[in-house]
């Protein structure tokens, strides 16, 4: 799981625990790990989502700015599925 170059300091600070991403199918899975500076993102929720589901609260929740801002960079390829995607940052 990776993310921008601005949010990964807010991520390992705790502070981000939610992303939203368009895939077409699932590319992390509930307790899968993924490196991320001096640790690790640990899932620990996943919900797929209407896209209808995702505010600008959510956007804010995410660490974007705005909804339009998310929904940029959430979208991955030509994936139509939105996920929310619950998360722990933990340190090696």
């Amino acid at each position: 799981m990776t993310f921008s170059k601005p949010l990964r300091p807010r991520v390992m600070s705790g502070e981000i625990t939610k992303s939203v991403r368009i895939w077409q199918t699932s590319r992390v899975r509930v307790g899968g790990r993924y490196p991320l500076g001096g640790g690790y993102v640990e899932v620990t929720h996943m919900t797929e989502i209407d896209r209808s589901d995702v505010t600008e609260a959510m956007a804010r929740e995410t660490g974007f700015a705005s909804l339009e801002d998310l929904m940029g960079v959430a979208q991955h390829g030509r994936g139509e599925r939105v996920f929310l995607v619950e998360f722990e940052f933990h340190e090696d």
